[in-house]
């Protein structure tokens, strides 16, 4: 084969949201932390390079993440990774948390044991804990210990052309979300309403980045506003989400980050305490555990430390390469899978 570049790619999902993991061939990235290493692949032509090629079209899919599993950082960690989207490379997820801690259990690259194996992953966001329930040689569930989360602000106003003025909580739970109830936007969670969630998502992100700037205040690397999260409460009291992804996705999984980000809102409005755990729902109808572990500060603000649970599920083992006379290295995307947005991404 003439291939200029290989890289091996562990397939798995997380409550039916796709997060590959690549575990063999990632080139070496620059930096002296995670955080510094998300910044040099959302920065330099090489880190766009290789997230073009690993999750764009036609090597890439419309769905789903690829996890860049990399020698951790911090010295209490057992791997790093950075998740890399058809946007830009990502800080923290608690679905790929999940698919990689299955990874590095079920492929042998961290020692399983059973009943129980603690796996601390390095992020861009800092540590995660990941309580692995392990039997017969499969990781049946992970539990994470989240990154510290905070709310940024609630009830801001804003103003819309097609719903009027709404009301949207920005939070953060690992990276910085927009939480909306999906009843303004006219629509509830549900399959067949996927399209057009998601293009309520969009609209509603580039607005509120064009208009309300955030910043970690302790990590700079993360900023902006990356999801939109839509919420509803199901008829026995679980929380049903829908996070919008762009060009134009839904997750498919309930989302870790998205329910970290709104049990801090619940915290914040007296309606969640250390202890307490909720049900949450995805648009699927598959379920996360969200738990609230602790309470803490960032920057001298109050956030809590929630938990995550969900399965991860291997389904199979993949190679991508990269012909180095392939007209197509760079990628495309299409609006017919991608969302109307396709276009920023594939013109190049």
């Amino acid at each position: 084969m003439r291939w200029k570049r290989t890289i091996q790619l562990l397939d798995v999902h997380c409550e039916g949201e796709i997060g590959k993991v690549a575990i063999g061939g990632v080139p070496k990235i620059p930096g002296n932390t995670i955080a510094e290493q998300l910044h040099w692949m959302n920065t330099d032509p090489k880190g766009e390079e290789l997230r073009r090629l690993l999750v764009l079209e036609p090597r890439g899919a419309p769905i789903g993440s690829v996890n860049l599993l990399l020698p951790a950082k911090h010295p209490d960690a057992d791997a790093g990774f950075i998740i890399l989207q058809p946007d830009q490379a990502h800080a923290s997820s608690g679905s790929n948390s999940i698919c990689v801690t299955t990874a590095l259990l079920e492929a042998g690259i961290v020692e399983m044991k059973e009943p129980e194996t603690v796996v601390t992953l390095d992020t861009a966001a800092g540590l995660v804990k990941a309580t692995a329930t392990c039997r017969d040689g499969r990781c049946e569930k992970v539990k994470l210990t989240m990154v510290p989360s905070f709310v940024h602000e609630l009830d801001v106003a804003l103003a819309t052309p097609e719903w009027g003025t709404i009301k949207v909580d920005i939070c953060y739970g690992g990276i910085f979300y927009a939480l909306v109830d999906v009843g303004q936007v006219e629509l509830t969670i549900e399959k067949g309403n996927a399209a057009a969630l998601v293009k309520a998502g969009m609209v509603l992100k580039d607005l509120i980045n064009r208009t309300i700037p955030v910043v970690h205040p302790q990590i700079p690397a993360i900023s902006g506003v990356a999801y939109v999260m839509f919420r509803d409460i199901d008829p026995d009291g679980a929380i049903r989400t829908c996070t919008t992804m762009w060009p134009g996705r839904a997750d498919r999984s309930p989302c870790g980050t998205g329910n970290s980000a709104n049990l801090a809102t619940l915290h914040a409005r007296g309606k969640a305490k250390v202890g307490d755990i909720f049900k949450s729902r995805s648009i699927i109808g598959s379920e996360f555990e969200v738990g609230l572990a602790a309470e803490t500060t960032v920057a001298g603000n109050p956030a809590i430390i929630p938990t995550i649970t969900g399965r991860g599920f291997t389904f199979g083992l993949s190679q991508v390469a990269l012909d180095p006379f392939d007209p197509m290295a760079d990628g495309f995307a299409m609006t017919d899978v991608w969302g109307p947005s396709a276009g920023e991404i594939g013109a190049k």
